[in-house]
């Protein structure tokens, strides 16, 4: 084995366990002192799904069969995209102490945040279980692709929580600004709403939201049972995918000037 290699290696091993000691502080600090701990990522959704059940299921009557399903189907990986977004916009700046280290990796605090977050999502996934299985449900097969779909919104994610860590730096506004765009984002996401009942025309105004997708595909394996659709997934994982090498480029240039800026 070459001297490259172990050195490799032993740079894979430092950031995995920086990764792991970044993640592990997220948690203590986010849940210290709190009486429900890590209750608090389950309330929050489930809080959301209340309301939103009570508005469209009771008043506005939605008709989505098995909506409390759908609702959560849909507000879980939305939560898991919009934190990881909204903390990812903050967190060189929130880390700037361990940015001005020498030697800190520090492309690896976005990905710390967005895994902070997939955390929580799989530790909810069980609470889903439990409705899904109350409303009749059954795994089967297409399960298997749940950790496919997952991995796709993971890449997704990052693209975006790379650009954005490195926007916050220079603008100090992007954090706010995501906030709103978030806000919007949430109503124009078949997060609460059934994409069938978009009229035709407007599907391929539909299908350039990657995220819409992603929650399609997550029904299509927990509540229909069938295998996700092979292109939208696959196009949303080469998009993904390229925005993510365009987004680390766009990191990698800007890192060097963090320092001075923050």
């Amino acid at each position: 084995m070459s001297k490259g290699y172990y050195g490799r290696k032993t740079s894979l091993v430092h950031i995995r366990d920086v990764l792991r000691m970044l993640v592990a502080r997220d948690f203590k600090l986010r849940y210290k002192r709190s009486m429900l701990g890590v209750g608090w990522s389950l309330l929050v959704p489930l809080a959301q799904l209340a309301v939103l059940y009570m508005v469209f299921k009771q008043m506005l009557r939605l008709n989505i069969p098995h909506f409390t399903s759908f609702l959560l189907t849909g507000i879980l990986p939305w939560f898991w995209f919009c934190n990881s977004l909204l903390a990812s916009s903050t967190t060189i700046v929130e880390n700037r102490e361990l940015v001005k280290q020498v030697g800190f990796p520090v492309s690896v605090l976005p990905i710390a945040v967005v895994l902070s977050q997939l955390t929580q999502f799989v530790i909810a996934l069980p609470v889903l279980a439990g409705f899904l299985l109350a409303d009749g449900f059954r795994p089967g097969i297409p399960l298997l692709a749940l950790p496919l779909v997952i991995l796709v919104q993971f890449i997704l994610t990052m693209s975006i929580a790379y650009v954005l860590a490195t926007l916050q730096v220079r603008f100090r506004d992007t954090q706010h600004l995501v906030g709103i765009l978030l806000f919007l984002f949430f109503y124009l996401t078949p997060v609460f709403w059934d994409a069938s009942v978009v009229p035709e025309p407007f599907h391929s105004i539909l299908m350039l939201n990657p995220l819409g997708a992603l929650l399609n595909n997550y029904r299509d394996i927990l509540m229909r049972g069938r295998w996700p659709e092979v292109l939208p997934l696959a196009t949303t994982a080469l998009v993904s995918s390229v925005a993510l090498g365009l987004g680390y480029l766009v990191f990698l240039k800007a890192r060097y000037r963090f320092v001075e800026e923050l």
